[in-house]
């Protein structure tokens, strides 16, 4: 059951199933996610209270009698006098991930369109095949080298830095799968099963390695942050892009086989 269909109806079924991939990863989100951003809020606003506590004190007692109006400090709110409510950063989640979901199913679509010019996979395995490596590339090789942290971990004045560094590292696992995929294809005729995967593997480890290598660390995590927060927190972030990403290869899948299906029923109807 090759992969079948113009770019348009491959673009169809990857918005598709991209919406329902997004809709899928904000519920897990908000299921698993939220109460770890809470607890992580709660923490970063229970050791900026008194660092404000002491602003404050020292404002009132300025011997400047003329300064009586003060200017209020600003700082970090994640309550309701933020910026945005938690409420309604909770009720943005599912639209947030409904458009990544959307975006990354149209990318999605545009790679199956290419990728199968160049396999002989079926449509379906080619989706599920597309799905695992995009998400090895994009979360996998990234999260092991730069994890995600929750709201109370990191320094402002490095959050530049820390999001070229996650880039690089993404292009070092879209780097690294592409290397591993054509060494799959140049090792294909071996007729060594072996052969046929320990090679593509060994070379998305090495390049993967020596890119870790090379990218520096980083750890901002403080040593009186919970440890089971921050495992938890980072394990939740995992799961969602897991669902994200499953979601988005399952949807495809199941779209290209009743698309197959359907094309059968209707050129047996013609005839008949």
């Amino acid at each position: 059951m090759p992969l079948t269909g113009t770019f348009t109806n491959l673009l169809i079924r990857g918005l598709l199933a991209g919406l329902v991939a997004g809709l899928l990863a904000g519920a897990v989100a908000f299921v698993i996610g939220e109460p770890h951003i809470n607890a992580a809020i709660a923490i970063e606003e229970a050791a900026s209270a008194p660092a404000e506590e002491h602003t404050h004190d020292a404002a009132t007692t300025d011997e400047h009698p003329h300064d009586s109006g003060g200017a209020a400090e600003e700082g970090h709110s994640h309550g309701d006098d933020a910026l945005v409510s938690r409420d309604g950063q909770r009720a943005g989640l599912f639209l947030a991930t409904s458009l990544a979901g959307l975006a990354l199913g149209a990318i999605f679509a545009a790679v199956a369109h290419y990728a199968r010019r160049v396999t002989a996979l079926s449509g379906p395995v080619l989706a599920l095949a597309l799905a695992g490596l995009g998400w090895l590339a994009i979360e996998a090789v990234p999260f092991f080298k730069y994890p995600a942290n929750p709201p109370a971990v990191g320094d402002p004045d490095t959050i530049n830095q820390r999001t070229w560094l996650w880039l690089a590292s993404v292009v070092l696992g879209l780097f690294a799968v592409a290397v591993a995929a054509y060494v799959a294809r140049l090792v294909a005729s071996t007729g060594y099963l072996s052969v046929q995967v320990a090679a593509p593997l060994l070379a998305f480890l090495a390049i993967v390695a020596i890119g870790y290598v090379v990218l520096p660390g980083i750890n901002e995590v403080g040593d009186d942050f919970p440890a089971t927060l921050l495992w938890e927190f980072r394990i939740s972030s995992l799961a969602i892009q897991a669902t994200l990403w499953l979601a988005l290869g399952l949807g495809f899948a199941f779209l290209t086989e009743r698309a197959a299906k359907a094309s059968s029923r209707s050129e047996a109807l013609t005839t008949r």
